[in-house]
């Protein structure tokens, strides 16, 4: 752990968040404001903690992430893959396998699914009448 500071970008569906980790006492600020401030419902809360419960780091780092794009859930999520990843690279070969094994590491390719002409929205078709 020579550098201090470690940066990634986290995404997911069209949230996009810059993390940056230190070595530190476990303040998580995001956009400039305290995760639980930030976050409301305690599931985004958790699920943007779930790293440092993966690698068993909970209160080592703080983190400061700007998050930009989509809702909450999206947002939530691209914190996690972004906090995961700057894990990752700040000591590959002790936390890489917790964090590959749980997941975390991995990009959600999940997107919304475009409309299409002729039909009201992605899949859904005028009602059909057959006389």
């Amino acid at each position: 752990m020579a550098e201090t500071r470690f940066y990634a970008t986290g995404r997911r569906k069209t949230s996009t968040a810059r993390v940056w980790i230190s070595p530190g006492s476990g303040k998580i600020t995001v956009n400039g404001r305290d995760l639980d401030e930030y976050f409301d419902r305690d599931t985004l809360k958790i699920l943007s903690r779930q790293p440092f419960d993966v690698t068993g780091t909970t209160g080592q780092f703080d983190v400061f992430a700007t998050v930009r794009g989509g809702g909450p859930s999206g947002q939530a999520g691209a914190l996690r893959h972004g906090i995961s990843r700057a894990i990752a690279s700040c000591d590959p070969e002790k936390f890489r396998s917790a964090l590959k094994a749980a997941g975390l590491l991995t990009r959600d390719p999940r997107m919304v699914e475009r409309k299409k002409y002729g039909l009201h929205k992605a899949r859904k078709r005028p009602q059909f009448s057959k006389r």
